[in-house]
């Protein structure tokens, strides 16, 4: 039986009415298979294989979005009759972040609005969100926070967005400049950066409302089965000061696709618990609460002192003539890597090198200052949002000398 294929910009009642009346006779189960691609910021993209059920309890409100998980399929169906939520993802559906709230919607009996243009637009993101009576906008850090605020910040009052109680972010560094900008525009609303990768499924949460103080750098209230490994494999205590791996057990992945040698680097069995272990550094604060620090492949050891480029961007971005930046490590001499940083300015804006650093200086210690800025006129970045770093390498590389 083959599947015929659908032109862009059939309309999903015309397809619906072209197929076949008939279900097809198929034996689900809980073992049937998931495969999601990582993002590939860090390298190429693997394969992630999940189990359904597992998928369901870690990356898919187990069947009950915000509530407790549920315990039968029955009650999937009850839940799904008063779901209300209106979901408009606004990054690709490619990206786990956008599919998974997306299924989780259609789980939950909510509906979920689909933007059909080919390239992200942030005024066309809020004219649907206002069309469509969205409840909760997703997206993908700042590159999608951050055109939606200014969108908000030129014509303030050119849509009604009532209805629009939630801005998740996730995947991706959502800045406190962009949160705090968004929340100025919408302040009845919640802006929720949320951690989880493509390894572990969600794993935490920070919500955010109007006029509330912000941390400096991510942090979450995580879930019981997510702990922070010391090099023994051991939790972290709470307000240790340690930093470790962020690792979850429980409903996790069965491996990377044909990829043997990674899934025994990242799935590992420590202390009689199979933990997801994808390699993001984090250190747990005294209430519990987890601190992201950053991907620890991509931290820079500047003169034995570890950098994490997330914490620089931040940084950057906050200055007024900053659009966005990207931070890598690039080769030195005597101190094995310095801090280089790639930055596009706002529109009708100049970037000074040196005012920049300056400004790093009043929020960083010197070690973390940006050694090096390359100023271009668009930071590329991966259709998800994401960084693309090795074009980031390979810019600072060609304008060496």
């Amino acid at each position: 039986m083959t599947a015929d294929l659908i032109q862009r910009g059939t309309p999903y009642e015309t397809a619906l009415a072209a197929g076949s009346p008939q279900r097809p006779t198929v034996q689900r189960s809980g073992d049937d298979i998931y495969l999601l691609y990582t993002g590939g910021t860090t390298g190429l993209p693997k394969g992630v294989i999940w189990r359904h059920e597992d998928l369901l309890f870690a990356a898919l409100g187990g069947g009950n979005p915000g509530g407790d998980p549920v315990s039968a399929p029955v009650e999937v169906i009850d839940h799904a009759r008063r779901g209300r939520t209106r979901c408009l993802p606004a990054s690709p559906f490619t990206h786990g972040t956008a599919h998974w709230t997306a299924l989780s919607t259609l789980l939950a009996g909510g509906t979920v609005v689909v933007d059909t243009g080919r390239n992200f637009d942030a005024e066309r993101m809020w004219g649907l969100a206002q069309a469509e009576d969205a409840s909760i906008l997703v997206i993908v850090g700042d590159a999608f926070g951050r055109p939606l605020a200014d969108a908000l910040a030129d014509d303030p009052d050119r849509w009604d967005l009532g209805e629009l109680v939630v801005i998740l972010s996730g995947g991706a560094i959502l800045s406190p400049v962009v949160r705090q900008k968004l929340l100025e525009h919408l302040p009845w609303a919640v802006v929720v950066d949320g951690y989880g990768t493509s390894e572990t499924g969600g794993q935490g949460q920070m919500p955010v409302w109007a006029g509330q103080q912000q941390a400096s750098l991510p942090r979450f209230h995580v879930d019981e089965d997510t702990a922070v490994l010391d090099d023994a494999g051991r939790p972290a205590p709470p307000g240790s000061g340690l930093i470790g791996r962020l690792a979850r057990k429980g409903h996790i992945p069965i491996g990377y696709l044909g990829d043997k040698a990674a899934t025994s680097e990242t799935f590992a069995v420590i202390g009689g618990h199979r933990w997801a272990i994808p390699g993001d550094l984090a250190r747990v604060e005294g209430d519990g609460s987890v601190t992201l620090l950053g991907r620890g492949s991509s931290s820079i050891n500047s003169g034995g002192e570890k950098v994490f480029p997330e914490e620089v961007e931040m940084a950057l971005k906050a200055h007024p003539d900053v659009f966005d930046a990207v931070v890598v490590g690039v080769p030195d001499e005597r101190f094995v890597e310095r801090v280089a940083a790639v930055v596009q300015p706002r529109a009708g804006h100049v970037v000074d090198r040196g005012v920049l650093q300056d400004h790093c200086r009043g929020v960083l210690a010197d070690f973390k200052i940006p050694r090096r800025i390359e100023v271009v006129e668009l930071v590329q970045r991966r259709p998800s949002g994401k960084a693309d770093l090795a074009w980031a390498r390979a810019r600072l590389d060609s304008s060496a000398g």
